[in-house]
């Protein structure tokens, strides 16, 4: 005694922001949008490139500071050298919020570009 049973469905409410999360349609052809990705790329490099500096400087200058100093390079917190710890165990967490500055820094940049051509659409 099998009975038909509908399928389930499963509602479900739109998108609260549907209409800012829409993409946008950058055609390739047109110089004004041309302009726009050209000013995206080039705000996503300078992005880039700043924290790879802060990143050569802050995590790559480390080992000369030790070379520098061989003193601190000495020293011990907890029975652990200073420069495993500066190196194995704090750097990681600076790695990650660099990374999450990034993510962060980059859609806010896109957003920008969204928002820009949203406006010149109008």
């Amino acid at each position: 005694m099998s009975q038909d049973r509908p399928t389930r469905v499963r509602v479900t409410a739109p998108p609260r922001r549907a209409a800012a999360n829409r993409p946008v349609d950058l055609e390739s052809d047109s110089r004004l949008d041309g302009v726009y990705l050209d000013s995206l790329l080039a705000a996503q490099l300078r992005l880039a490139g700043r924290l790879l500096l802060v990143l050569a400087f802050g995590v790559g200058a480390l080992p000369l500071t030790f070379f520098l100093a061989p003193g601190l390079a000495g020293k011990l917190i907890l029975g652990i050298p200073v420069p495993w710890l500066l190196l194995g165990v704090v750097v990681y967490p600076v790695l990650v919020l660099m990374g999450w500055l990034f993510v962060v820094r980059a859609e806010r940049n896109e957003r920008d570009l969204v928002d820009i051509t949203r406006q010149v659409d109008r």
